[in-house]
């Protein structure tokens, strides 16, 4: 297998993917920068390792033929087309480990220098000049920090921020109650944050969501003379809105470690204004920091392309090895369930509906959703090879497909059950299934039948009237052609029987057209679940 390493990662990092096994490294640190080049070295790789400096857009993506795993030395993937990514099955990982308490020490320590004016001191002094009356400051104890994004970086810069003795509050919209209590902070909506605060952080990732997220709008509800600070990504705070609301008054200082575009136009207006201190995005530059996201992506990419850990994915569930091997009974009863279901339907369901039952329903069962997804859409894919784990929930819902789960904590005839409902516009298909033991997988009921049936091999699975000799008919029939019936399931449900055979030889369009001749017969399907 080989690993791509496009950006500079630490010696360290480096040398754990060069003594894993059966792995071919290249180290080609700068190859971000040089897209043609690229994309010609990204073509047969298994992995690649990046920071900043590397963008992998649909243009690039479309390249990787083989690539399965995406890892980004550090915790923002705005350069990655994740969505993009997630088509292609690849798996996309971050550290968000590594870094947090670099960020957010820079972002303390740009809020301390911002607001005692230092790197204007420092450099009226440098000129030779005395100015002490020009650079009064303030203090920081005893004011509101408002802090947005309260996650890894968000709480290490309240905690920090509380050892100086600020009042601080924060808006995230996934922080609970619980833990707000725990760290002692105090939950606002951003439209209080930004009315109540004196200095204000932003610590979320870049997305639709938060784009301008501090802009025209939100300076004019600010208290006058705020203070903004931001070492999350540039485009948070719009930097025109910001331009304007420092030269107005609303915003007293700004101290920016991030850029709408990197690296920054000398001409900027932000680099012209006193009021202003920035830095080229050093808030995860520490030797400590390097080390660390280096020697994180180094070890997540090894631990799955080895042992297939998935840790810190971004687009699918994150499980270890052992942890999918003991749900390996469960993952393969759904493939079988999506499998039959995708064979029978022949169509592109409006909704599937999966329920699991008992014990299965307190486990992640994401991965057993996701295979449940694959067999039902490798009918409808040219290139079924094209599908995997990753890419399965989004291939669904490109489809029109509305994917909804429910858990319930027990059944009243198995351990552990799985069902999966297809809702199309004029009609609902069901099947359950179950493992038997460790191992044996069984389909235990088809629509409103009881059944069951060993989802192996192949399957014949015929609906004809309920009259006498159509099932002689057809075991001569199958015969004829030398296909042997190992097993067979009879239902009958309103007049209607419904069989599944379970056959040993080659059914082909010959064998079922010839059993559709047989009077009584009102469908015949052929299904492979090998």
């Amino acid at each position: 297998m080989k690993v791509l390493i496009s950006d500079k990662l630490s010696d360290a990092g480096v040398a754990i993917f060069e003594k894993a096994p059966g792995i071919e490294v290249i180290n080609q640190p700068g190859l971000g920068k040089n897209i043609e080049e690229l994309k010609k070295v990204i073509a047969d790789v298994d992995a690649i390792a990046i920071r900043s400096g590397t963008q992998l857009t649909p243009e690039i993506l479309d390249c990787a033929k083989n690539l399965k795993v995406i890892g980004r030395a550090g915790i923002g993937v705005d350069n990655v087309d994740i969505p993009y990514a997630s088509q292609k099955g690849i798996i996309v990982m971050n550290t968000p480990g590594g870094n947090v308490t670099t960020t957010a020490e820079h972002a303390i320590s740009m809020m301390c220098a911002l607001t005692r004016n230092i790197p204007q001191a420092t450099a009226s002094m440098k000129a030779g000049k005395w100015e002490k009356s020009k650079f009064v400051g303030s203090e920081l104890c005893g004011k509101t920090l408002g802090v947005v994004g309260a996650g890894n970086i968000g709480k290490i810069v309240i905690s920090r921020a509380q050892g100086l003795r600020m009042n601080v509050i924060a808006f995230d919209p996934f922080l609970s109650d619980e833990v707000a209590e725990k760290i002692n902070v105090t939950k606002v909506t951003l439209g209080e944050l930004f009315a109540q605060s004196d200095y204000i952080t932003v610590h979320t990732p870049l997305n639709d969501k938060t784009r301008s997220l501090i802009n025209k709008e939100a300076f004019s509800t600010m208290k006058k003379g705020v203070y903004i600070i931001n070492c999350a990504r540039g485009g948070i705070v719009n930097e025109a809105d910001l331009q304007a609301a420092l030269e107005n008054g609303i915003v007293a200082g700004a101290a920016l470690d991030v850029f709408e575009e990197e690296p920054v136009n000398p001409d900027h207006p932000l680099l012209k204004s006193d009021k202003v201190i920035c830095t080229p995005h050093l808030g995860a530059s520490t030797e400590e920091a390097q080390e660390n996201v280096s020697l994180d992506v180094a070890e997540q990419i090894v631990d799955y392309l080895t042992q297939g850990n998935i840790v810190n994915a971004l687009n699918t569930a994150s499980a270890s090895g052992e942890v999918l091997k003991q749900l390996a009974p469960m993952i393969d009863l759904g493939a079988k369930l999506g499998s039959m279901h995708g064979q029978l339907c022949h169509r592109a369901p409006l909704k599937v509906q999966i329920n699991y039952y008992g014990e299965i329903s307190k486990k992640n069962t994401d991965a057993v959703t996701s295979a449940i997804l694959q067999g039902i859409l490798k009918p409808m894919l040219s290139d079924d090879s094209q599908i995997n784990a990753v890419n399965a929930p989004f291939l669904a819902k490109d489809r029109g497909m509305k994917i909804q789960e429910s858990k319930i904590s027990s059944h009243d005839d198995f351990a552990s059950l799985v069902e999966v409902n297809l809702e199309f516009k004029d009609l609902t298909r069901s099947l359950s299934g179950v493992v038997f033991g460790k191992h044996n997988p069984r389909i235990v009921r088809y629509n409103s039948k009881h059944v069951e049936i060993n989802p192996t091999g192949q399957l014949l699975v015929i609906e004809n009237k309920d009259q006498p000799g159509v099932v002689g008919q057809v075991g001569s029939c199958l015969g004829d052609h030398k296909i042997n019936i190992s097993t067979m399931q009879l239902a009958l449900h309103e007049g209607v029987a419904t069989s599944f055979y379970c056959v040993q030889g080659n059914v082909s369009e010959a064998v079922v057209k010839d059993l559709t001749k047989i009077e009584g017969i009102l469908s015949v399907q052929s299904i492979d679940l090998e």
